[in-house]
């Protein structure tokens, strides 16, 4: 929309809709009453069970060992991963003990679920709490606790890392200075659970505020906003007027103020509600054209997002089933994971930008930890599968669709790569088991091949049916329990509960160290083909596969 004319440049004023999601309402929380000393009370310590977090822990118990021997330290460990709530251990610390320190968050998960668990047993266990993060995680884990009603949540921070640091290294940190504010740690720590927490006017409640249009200007100066504001990945965007924002709410019959989903970078950081006049506010900024827009209503739909905060720097995959492929002209064949196709890479674009706006935002060293970062991420892998060439059922079909029936099948993860050429004739299995050797363990390998390797599977291995083959990657992705339990990922998110009896997990804690056990479950294996048969390549993603979210429910 052209407004006037600004008088000193002359140039006419555009009005545009702001692209952001809209935040979740936020209700004060009461912190717990502190006693005003220490001096013979029982402090819990509790372990997030993440990269040695226990070990800094044991630092904390020595410390009060050494200066306030009247304080009973129990150290506990959380009965699952970090991500896992604990009422068992917290009624135990509620029953028994006066007060609490949880820690460390030293990752982009780990972090939020640490603030999120002492929150917990602060404002609803009503236990003084203090939590233990790294520095690198200070502006996230402070966005937590605003998020969660508590904006004054003692925090306490020491140097990243923690894992694989010695015993004399984590000493130091505990006996050394906070580098956020520096303060001396454990001064920090006995006084968060001794002196009561002031109120904070941050924690007021806040209903749907985002507004509808960006203050109007001029083309120029609002490309450099939306730079300026993170609402685009850096690359050119299409500025979402209200009659481009009207063309893309031409491609679905749906109504502009429906609410299409929740969203947010990682657990614990508080559900962003959205439209579909929000996500075709983004699908305008990628450049998509309306006829792509049920395709990316059902992406959004599926409430994944595809900038997740984790420090792994996971990406997302989009694959499209379906008659809708041919319908918009998404590539399946030659170049289909490449920057060729219009619809294929706008779709994943669009599926980004809506990702970071839609969930309040994806800023590096903020909203975003990612450690290396994941260039999968410009178009998030999204791409159709070649069913015509296919020798088995696609993806749909295999996940319960209808074949007639338009798709997205969504999956997380895609750090791990590894790619090779056809099946040779004599080691081609060898061959196949080091490929999946190289794929993390904590995911799940998805098979990417060309129609012409497809066909080999079945000249090689007689899998005519695709079942077949999965089984036959469950049984080649296995290594010695020893080696597979030494994984740091392992022992992060398997090994806690592997030790509290989840099974298949439990199972493979009885092998001896030498036995081979399976790194993969069956069910999580999956297998795409797509590609226009120039030639006999693969690939294996480590990608778990979310969800398959129907395009036709949203044309």
């Amino acid at each position: 929309m052209l407004q006037q004319s600004k008088p000193e440049s002359g140039q006419p004023l555009v009005t545009v809709h702001n692209p952001m999601g809209y935040p979740p309402k936020v209700s004060r929380k009461q912190p717990a009453a502190r006693p005003a000393s220490l001096d013979g009370k029982i402090v819990y310590l509790v372990d997030s069970r993440f990269d040695d977090s226990v070990e800094l822990l044991k630092q904390v118990e020595a410390w009060f060992e050494r200066n306030m021997p009247s304080v009973e330290v129990r150290i506990r460990q959380l009965a699952s991963t970090y991500a896992k709530d604990d009422p068992t251990l917290w009624e135990e610390i509620k029953t028994n003990g006066h007060a609490a320190i949880i820690g460390v968050g030293h990752c982009s998960t780990c972090a939020p679920a640490v603030t999120t668990h002492a929150i917990t047993l602060e404002t609803r266990y009503g236990v003084p709490t203090v939590a233990i993060h790294t520095d690198k995680f200070d502006k996230v884990v402070r966005s937590v606790a605003k998020m969660g009603g508590l904006s004054q949540q003692p925090l306490v921070f020491v140097p990243q890392p923690v894992m694989g640091k010695t015993a004399e290294e984590l000493r130091a940190y505990v006996e050394g200075f906070d580098p956020v504010n520096g303060k001396p740690v454990m001064q920090e720590i006995v006084e968060a659970l001794t002196i009561g927490l002031a109120g904070s006017a941050e924690d007021a409640q806040f209903e749907r505020s985002t507004p509808r249009h960006v203050e109007p200007d001029t083309e120029e100066n609002l490309h450099a906003a939306f730079l300026r504001n993170n609402w685009t990945d850096k690359l050119p965007v299409i500025l979402p007027t209200d009659a481009r924002v009207a063309d893309m709410l031409a491609g679905t019959s749906r109504k502009p103020d429906e609410v299409v989903g929740h969203m947010q970078p990682t657990t614990n950081r508080g559900l962003w509600e959205y439209t579909v006049e929000k996500v075709a506010v983004n699908a305008v900024m990628a450049g998509a054209a309306p006829e792509y827009f049920p395709v990316i209503l059902a992406l959004a739909a599926a409430q994944i997002t595809a900038r997740g905060s984790t420090s792994s720097s996971a990406a997302a995959m989009a694959v499209v089933n379906g008659p809708i492929r041919g319908e918009i002209g998404m590539n399946c064949g030659v170049g289909a994971l490449g920057p060729y196709s219009h619809a294929n890479a706008t779709i994943g674009r669009a599926f980004g930008l809506l990702s970071q706006n839609l969930q309040g935002g994806s800023v590096p060293g903020e909203t975003f930890m990612g450690s290396l970062g994941n260039n999968y991420t410009y178009n998030n892998l999204t791409f159709a599968e070649n069913e015509e060439r296919s020798p088995w059922e696609p993806l749909h079909v295999q996940k319960g669709f209808d074949a007639k029936a338009s798709t997205v099948s969504l999956f997380h993860g895609c750090r791990s790569t590894t790619f090779s050429l056809g099946l040779r004739k004599e080691y081609w299995r060898e061959h196949v088991r080091d490929m999946l050797l190289g794929t993390d363990a904590i995911t799940a390998p998805t098979l990417v091949l060309d129609p012409i390797c497809a066909r080999q599977f079945i000249d090689r291995g007689g899998f005519v049916k695709k079942q077949d083959l999965l089984h036959f990657i469950y049984e080649m992705a296995q290594m010695p329990a020893g080696r597979y339990w030494d994984l740091q990922l392992v022992q992060n998110y398997i090994y806690p509960r592997a030790t509290f009896g989840e099974e298949p997990m439990a199972g493979k804690l009885k092998a001896g160290k030498d036995e081979l056990i399976h790194i993969f479950r069956e069910q999580d294996i999956n297998v795409v083909v797509v590609g226009g048969e120039s030639n006999g390549y693969w690939q294996i993603y480590g990608a778990h596969y979310r969800t398959t979210v129907s395009v036709d429910e949203w044309r």
